[in-house]
């Protein structure tokens, strides 16, 4: 029975969700995902927790906040004048692109909107997940072998003809 290791292409099913129960994220709703495992395309941790499984088994992982997006980081709450905002209609909850200047230039970031007061608003630039542990329910599609993707059928993994010499 073939099961996943390091370089293995694979394709999961999988729902994400905190503890409380809401789900933050679900291939249902996105589509299957597909990745290499060990080229960090994805969560570190995610990828582990597939390493030996076999087609169609499941798990149901949980990934602490240091693994996943990191404990909040009280230094990226930061207040900022009302005026900012300008007449833009914002709410608590809502994520809004701040300028942020770096190496001299201005750059957008996403913050979210965590207070509003009359003059200063209170922007969180932490992930939207930071701080919060995330459980998955994992079903493992498909494998593919890194033999498998270099097919020598596939032109573009063919090796390269040796120029004549002059």
């Amino acid at each position: 029975m073939q099961r996943v290791k390091l370089n293995d292409k694979v394709t999961v099913m999988y729902e994400g969700h905190l503890n409380n129960g809401e789900i933050f994220e679900s291939s249902e709703e996105s589509g299957p995902l597909s990745f290499t495992v060990g080229q960090g395309e994805v969560m570190p941790a995610f990828e582990e927790a597939l390493l030996d499984m076999a087609i169609n088994e499941t798990k149901n992982i949980r990934i602490p906040a240091e693994k996943a997006y990191g404990l909040k980081n009280k230094e990226l709450i930061q207040t900022v004048s009302r005026k900012v905002f300008g007449n833009n209609t914002i709410r608590p909850g809502m994520v809004v692109a701040m300028p942020l200047k770096k190496d001299g230039e201005v750059h957008k970031v996403p913050a979210q909107v965590s207070k509003i007061e009359k003059n200063k608003v209170t922007v969180d630039f932490n992930h939207p997940l930071a701080g919060q542990e995330l459980v998955f329910q994992i079903l493992l599609k498909e494998i593919a072998s890194p033999e498998a993707n270099d097919s020598p059928a596939d032109p573009a993994k063919a090796p390269l003809p040796i120029p004549d010499q002059l």
